[in-house]
This record gives C-alpha cells, sequence and structure tokens, in this order.
C-alpha cells in the first residue's frame, strides 16, 4: 500500500463511524514567496472569519516577503533552506518535527514551491491542504494559468485539496470558477484566479477544522 493510500485508510478509518470530532485549531503554514494566501489567512483569523490560531510560518526561502507579513502578524517563523540538507525526505522530516513541536493540527501550502515526500505525509499525520490555481484535475503542475489559455478553455480557477504523495491529485475540498477573457494573457486571468484563491483558502480551512467528514477514494465527502 503505498503511503497515500494509506494515509487515505487511516482517515477513513478514524471517521466510519460517523462524523470526525472537530479539529484542533492550530494551523502551520509552508510558503516560498510573497505570502499573498497566508494573508489571506491572517486578515480571515483577524475578522473573525476563520476561528483558528497560525502557530508557525515556515519558508525554504530566506528573505520570502511571507515572513515579513508573519512577524508583523505576530507569528513565529522558521527559516529552513531546503539546500541544506542532504535529501528531500530529510528535509521534509525536520519540517514534520517543526510542525510537531508547536502542536500543529493542520498544514496548510501557500505558495509552497515544493513538493512534500511520501515521508512528510507519514511523519505529520493530521491534513495538509494546498491551493492550486486550477479547477483540478484540469492542469496539474507548474504553469496552470498557462496551461489554461494554452488549451483555450472557457472557464478556469482555482482548488484547494487535501494533499497526498501524488501531485495535486488529493481529495478536492473547495473550487471556484474563473470566467475566462478572450483577450486575457496569462498575468490578468492569474490575478483573477489569485483573488478567489484568498476568498477560497479559508473557507476550505474553516471546513476541514469543522470535522463533520470523511475521505472516500479520492472524494471528500461532507457529512
Amino acid at each position: 500500500m503505498t503511503s497515500a493510500a494509506s494515509w487515505r485508510a487511516r482517515l477513513a478509518s478514524s471517521m466510519s463511524d460517523g462524523p470526525a470530532p472537530p479539529a484542533g485549531r492550530r494551523i502551520g503554514v509552508l510558503v516560498s514567496g510573497r505570502g499573498s494566501n497566508l494573508q489571506a489567512l491572517i486578515d480571515a483569523i483577524r475578522d473573525g472569519r476563520l476561528d483558528a490560531t497560525i502557530a508557525l510560518v515556515i519558508s525554504n526561502v530566506a528573505g520570502a516577503p511571507a515572513l515579513g507579513r508573519a512577524t508583523a502578524a505576530g507569528i513565529e517563523t522558521l527559516v529552513a533552506p531546503h539546500r541544506e540538507w542532504s535529501s528531500r525526505e530529510h528535509y521534509d522530516e525536520h519540517l514534520a518535527e517543526a510542525l510537531h513541536a508547536r502542536q500543529v493540527d493542520v498544514v496548510c501550502l501557500a505558495g509552497f514551491m515544493r513538493r512534500l515526500s511520501a515521508r512528510f505525509l507519514e511523519r505529520f499525520s493530521g491534513p495538509v491542504l494546498n491551493v492550486h490555481p486550477s479547477l483540478l484535475p484540469a492542469f496539474p503542475g507548474v504553469d496552470a494559468p498557462d496551461q489554461a489559455l494554452t488549451h483555450g478553455v472557457r472557464v478556469a480557477g482555482c482548488t484547494v485539496h487535501l494533499v497526498t504523495a501524488e501531485l495535486d491529485a488529493g481529495p478536492i475540498v473547495r473550487q471556484a470558477c474563473v470566467a475566462v477573457h478572450p483577450d486575457d494573457s496569462p498575468a490578468s486571468l492569474s490575478a483573477r484566479i489569485l483573488v478567489e484563491e484568498h476568498r477560497l483558502l479559508p473557507e476550505a480551512v474553516a471546513r476541514v477544522l469543522a470535522g463533520g467528514w470523511r475521505v472516500d477514494g479520492r472524494a471528500f465527502v461532507e457529512a
């Protein structure tokens, strides 16, 4: 059994007898860049739309603007350049240990430009959420808005999904559609998708924290 399947099996087993109990409300956020989705989480907590605490923000890039956003909000930060570890698995073990040390319940990938290994998902047992700028399963991986324009789709969007070892293929928690305009460029489409990401990510985190859901195969099922 693969690690992703094992994770789904453990999660389904824990929820098979009824709705899941409410999860803890300590969030860890992994970032690499400007941190606009991190800011969306910070704003949602401040405004009372998300009942949670961001316990730790980890960046694999020293000097990432997201770190400044976290510091301004009084959130602990950790810089962990991935090149300082001998392997992806060792690096991911370090991330999981740091999150466990802060008693993090849910992890959010908010512009974290690294793929988590199966080792991370084995070591961190809670839900891990990623926001991706396409309507998955369409256009996984990098440059999703560019892919959408290349394929001539009329509707693009974004997805928040549970992370598994398979790239951008975990159970879908929330999605939002964005119309594609005839004169769109990758930059203009990306900008409109980003607005929806900022709205969708806090909603998805709140839904996962509320409990009362389960995973059935590849599907996120509301109880």
